[in-house]
């Protein structure tokens, strides 16, 4: 990957979990982050821990005099979108909500940057646009069949950035992650979520008696241990593919230029694009709680569940087309270094 050119990046969720470590990547390679963030789930102390002088601007996508206001405010090169609902559960709860804030939200940030002629956006979407794998390890050929609005709400973003791109010129890269996971060695920031929902949290918390005992959903799957196998990638592995994306849509002309260069309507095609985001390994639950207990030294307070519905036994990323076309790998894969970056940090907070 190349050295990011100097720019001005709105970051619309700045002050979650990847977006803080994003200001701060952006910040290291000489961009002005501007952060927009409604601080539903974000933390404005995570933006001072990763970048103190950086704007922090309190707003939502689903007000769009709030979205007009900060692109009058600012001359924003371009746009980096990590804004969602992200709880399945949830989403399978209240649709309502994931399809407001994820899509309509969305549609309200596109409005106002194609007002600003600002056409340029990264896009934080998800492995859950494939629903159930039918291969071992997924690829973007793979079928796109959510099975929960949560999953359904990020590949209706994606089409919206294909039409986009059709109609106005937008150029867009949309990373589909697998499990994002670990911390900053520079400290400050990390992963807090209320709930929390993750794995490797979890599982530190229940170490730390910050949260409670781990249950393992499902011991019956067809695994090497009979628990479920993810892909965990570094959160910095994550925003080193955001910078690359970033390179390639700096890269290229947009607006009418783009539209003279022959951009369709489909996702994949020259104006939207999409990548997975993986490690390309597998884990299973007990393998990254045994690697839990050698990092940390402590016994991993656990038991046994039934199975949540809709997990799949696998879930694996093919991330060649990234590494192809980005020039992207990952840092970190093996599964203790990522969890002693997220020790580091969990073990440091005063919960």
């Amino acid at each position: 990957m190349g050295e990011t050119p100097i720019c001005n990046v709105l970051v619309c969720g700045g002050a979650g979990y990847i977006g803080s470590h994003m200001v701060r990547a952006l910040v290291a390679r000489g961009c002005t982050p501007v952060i927009f963030d409604n601080l539903s789930t974000g933390h404005a102390d995570a933006v001072d821990a990763a970048a103190p002088d950086c704007d922090l601007v309190r707003g939502d996508l689903l007000d769009r005099q709030a979205l007009r206001r900060v692109f009058a405010e600012y001359s924003i090169d371009a746009v980096m979108h990590f804004s969602a609902r992200s709880l399945v559960g949830e989403s399978v709860r209240e649709p309502a909500l994931y399809y407001a804030n994820n899509v309509t939200g969305t549609l309200n940030l596109l409005d106002a940057m194609r007002e600003a002629g600002v056409l340029r956006l990264v896009f934080s979407s998800t492995a859950a646009v494939y629903g159930n794998p039918v291969t071992e390890r997924i690829a973007e050929t793979h079928p796109l069949a959510p099975v929960n609005p949560y999953g359904a709400s990020k590949l209706m973003v994606e089409r919206m950035l294909a039409d986009h791109a059709a109609a106005y010129g937008l150029r867009s890269v949309a990373l589909r992650y697998f499990n994002a996971a670990g911390a900053d060695r520079a400290g400050g920031i990390g992963e807090s979520h209320s709930p929390e929902t993750h794995l490797i949290p979890n599982i530190l918390r229940a170490v730390l008696g910050t949260g409670p005992a781990l249950t393992v959903f499902g011991s019956d799957y067809d695994t090497p241990d009979g628990t479920c196998v993810r892909d965990y990638i570094h959160v910095n592995d994550l925003c080193d593919a955001h910078l690359a994306a970033l390179d390639k849509l700096l890269a290229a002309p947009v607006g009418t230029a783009a539209l003279k260069d022959g951009l369709t309507a489909e996702p994949g095609e020259k104006g939207a694009l999409y990548y997975n985001l993986g490690n390309g390994l597998g884990f299973t639950v007990r393998q990254v709680i045994d690697a839990a207990a050698r990092v940390t030294g402590r016994e991993v307070p656990f038991t046994v569940g039934p199975r949540r519905d809709g997990d799949p036994a696998r879930l694996v990323a093919d991330s060649t087309l990234a590494g192809r076309e980005l020039g992207w790998a990952p840092k970190v894969a093996d599964i203790r270094e990522i969890i002693e970056t997220a020790w580091a940090w969990h073990s440091d907070q005063k919960y």
